[in-house]
């Protein structure tokens, strides 16, 4: 996980030269916020996926987190596409991060500065080839997910994350690939750092906006299978419900279109990938790579 160049406050740096103070204040309290965003080698050359979308979203954030930016949107989509240009990347991932930096130590976060970077490296399946084939195993973890009024859901706060590595670190202790966090109702909400949709009866099923991140990939996926002519519907669920789903799987900009075959022991429908998650799957990987017309709109060309 490297490359040559990442962008800092408006210029390149050498991979390895990018530093902040230990006494960063982001480092020290959270105060931060980030997008993960990924771009495909497709004929027509490298193209980055829903870009325009994942800039908003990291401008609504700074807005919520009020990190005042001193960039415009125009910038900071022009320096995300010049990152991936000077690295010379045909498929990446890329992490653009907001955040405060060094200038006092405290809670309140005003008197610090508000920096920008933007990171782009190789990185395959998030969760594994093998499990965007056959699916993946998780468990319904012992952590809730934040309240939704304890912070905030709608903004992708670095702070956030500390409530996905509790459920990451169970996941991972307890053996199987990933978890599933409830809400504080005990309503299924999402994964660490995925939504979750389930399919049950030929109807795709996912929890609502209320309490989860407003995922990019979640809104893709639910455009293209409505398009296909599925009946998509959002339900507040238990989570037994997802132990006698037909299908279910995780949806994210790092999971892509992950199928989940088992959930707390119990076999989800045939214990691999359905035959709704393979045809989404490969629908939404198409749109990826530049093969399908309708979606040509939702990749910014390198």
């Amino acid at each position: 996980m490297k490359a040559e160049k990442i962008w800092m406050d408006g210029s390149f740096v050498d991979w390895d030269e990018a530093k902040v103070h230990v006494l960063t204040h982001a480092l020290h309290y959270g105060s931060g916020i980030f997008e993960g965003i990924r771009a495909y080698k497709t004929e027509q050359g490298t193209a980055i996926f829903r870009l325009k979308a994942h800039v908003e979203r990291l401008f609504n954030s700074a807005k919520i987190l009020k990190l005042e930016m001193s960039y415009s949107r125009d910038e900071i989509f022009q320096a995300i596409v010049e990152t991936v240009r000077v690295n010379r990347l045909d498929s990446c991932y890329i992490r653009p991060l907001v955040f405060r930096g060094y200038k006092k130590l405290g809670l309140s976060p005003f008197t610090c500065p508000v920096q920008v970077m933007i990171a782009a490296w190789e990185w395959g399946a998030y969760l594994g080839e093998e499990g965007l084939a056959k699916g993946i195993r998780a468990i319904v973890s012992s952590w809730q997910r934040s309240h939704v009024n304890s912070t905030s859901a709608k903004a992708k706060l670095c702070a956030n994350y500390i409530n996905s590595i509790f459920a990451n670190m169970e996941a991972s202790e307890l053996g199987v690939e990933e978890a599933i966090l409830l809400d504080s109702n005990g309503y299924v909400a999402e994964g660490p750092g995925e939504n979750i949709f389930w399919v049950k009866g030929g109807i795709i099923y996912t929890p609502p906006l209320s309490a989860v991140l407003e995922g990019i990939t979640r809104d893709s996926v639910i455009t293209i299978a409505r398009d296909m002519g599925y009946e998509v519907r959002e339900e507040f669920v238990a989570r037994d419900v997802l132990y006698i789903a037909d299908e279910a799987f995780f949806v994210g900009t790092a999971a892509e279109l992950t199928p989940i075959r088992e959930i707390d022991g119990y076999i989800i429908g045939s214990g691999e990938r359905g035959p709704i998650s393979t045809v989404v799957q490969e629908k939404l990987f198409n749109t990826f790579k530049g093969k399908e017309k309708e979606y040509l709109e939702w990749l910014d060309f390198v």
